[in-house]
């Protein structure tokens, strides 16, 4: 088995992404991701080097993504627009071995120290300037023999994702192929939260962040549908190409949604086509989704998850979920909600969520630590998140255990911006904590 595969049993005609106004079929795609494996093989890829990806939401991404889970090798997705330092640091971290720029991120892997990289070998590149002299181009190793794909176990590890964790600065979370593809599993057999190869998917979450990874990008290709890959989002165009696609499908942030709300002038019938549309990264305010409701008849539905989780834990979709709730919990996973004193709650009262299932990370990349911090000995995963459940079920989350804060659905850590603002010679000592903002959560 490898993640990989779920572009294989898809029609060779049927249109998998639509990138830049291009679109690309199932069959081009398993060509292109052949071709490539072969090129990062040539390149000594082995089973299990780390491979940086630094893309947005395009093409480049999809091909490297699924060329590099295929040939055995572990996918990093990272941001394409954070600093320098930032990205040295997590390249750092995980020993990645080959990076892969995108058109976005060319100018970026040039300003990195190679020094204090050891382990970097070497810097592959889209077409174009400002690149690394010594950078491999892309199309180069799109000319490569195709390679078969790389037969993995549920427990190899696939996707390392930087998250701030349930706790502590920045980690990368150790997803395996079985925990992708449980959560996709328990997606599909949730009520009402089926995709089919009729659906095409509004795809403007980042890919680098787990909802958009494997909510958004594996989902769609676990049903051969296809992904309409937005790199910016702007409200109104993003309206515009939902009705010229025949959009049906909407996952994404808050403030997404808000901003639709908000837009003036946008038509009644905006959202025509879409017949599935969630919301999830952070917490929704109720009045977004009534007024989503008002204006353009669509249903907006809340969910829950986190990294660790694969992302997803519970959803509204398909059922009569009372307004502020973020549902139940996917078929084939457990929650529980504990007290402080380590028992369970009584239905009403308030406990830390704990989740367990086939879809709960392996731990954070050589931080044992933190690991034994999230997983208890016997599987289940302390989210940090409070919540209570009412007598039909239904999970409301009510506050946070954790000093994190959530703007536009990224996680930041106090401590990481704190450090920051200290090392500035003019800084004596600084503090940061999230306050409340209509546009962006926090």
């Amino acid at each position: 088995m490898n993640l990989a595969t779920l572009i294989d049993p898809h029609a060779d005609d049927a249109v998998a992404l639509i990138s830049r106004g291009k679109p690309t079929t199932y069959g081009e795609l398993r060509a292109q991701t052949a071709a490539l494996r072969g090129g990062l093989t040539g390149l000594g890829l082995e089973t299990g080097d780390r491979v940086g990806i630094l893309a947005a939401n395009n093409w480049y991404f999809v091909v490297s993504y699924l060329a590099v889970v295929g040939a055995g090798g572990v996918a990093v997705p990272l941001n394409p627009l954070s600093p320098a330092p930032e990205v040295q640091q997590e390249l750092a971290a995980i020993g990645a071995r080959i990076v892969i720029a995108g058109p976005a991120a060319r100018a970026l892997v040039g300003q990195l120290d190679r020094d204090a990289l050891p382990a970097l070998e070497t810097v592959v590149v889209s077409q174009g300037d400002g690149h690394p002299a010594d950078a491999v181009l892309l199309d180069d190793l799109l000319a490569s023999d195709p390679v078969p794909v790389v037969d993995r176990a549920d427990a190899d590890l696939a996707v390392l994702i930087f998250t701030s964790g349930t706790a502590g600065s920045p980690k990368a979370a150790m997803l395996t192929h079985g925990n992708l593809l449980a959560n996709l599993e328990q997606c599909q057999a949730h009520p009402g939260r089926q995709q089919s190869a009729d659906d095409v998917v509004f795809g403007v979450l980042p890919l680098f962040h787990i909802f958009g990874l494997n909510v958004v990008l594996g989902l769609t290709f676990a049903a051969g549908a296809s992904v309409l890959l937005v790199e910016r989002f702007d409200p109104q165009s993003a309206l515009e190409s939902i009705a010229a696609h025949g959009v049906t499908v909407i996952s994404g942030a808050p403030t997404m949604w808000a901003a639709w709300a908000m837009l003036a002038g946008a038509p009644a019938d905006a959202f025509a086509t879409v017949r599935l549309a969630a919301s999830g990264a952070a917490r929704l305010d109720p009045a977004i989704a009534r007024t989503i409701q008002e204006r353009f008849g669509l249903t907006l539905t809340e969910g829950y998850g986190l990294t660790e989780a694969a992302p997803v834990v519970t959803s509204g979709t398909g059922l009569e979920a009372p307004e502020g709730s973020i549902g139940v919990p996917l078929p084939g996973l457990h929650v529980r909600l504990v007290d402080a004193d380590g028992t369970d709650s009584l239905v009403g009262d308030a406990g830390e969520l704990w989740v367990r299932g086939p879809n709960v990370f392996a731990g954070y990349w050589n931080d044992p630590e933190a690991t034994r911090g999230a997983l208890t000995e016997d599987g289940w995963l302390r989210t940090g998140d409070v919540a209570v459940v009412d007598d039909d079920g239904y999970l409301f989350l009510v506050d946070r255990a954790k000093d994190l804060i959530i703007v536009s659905g990224f996680n930041v850590y106090p401590g990481e911006v704190e450090e920051v603002i200290a090392a500035h010679p003019a800084v004596a000592q600084g503090a940061v904590v999230g306050v409340s903002h209509p546009h962006s959560g926090e």
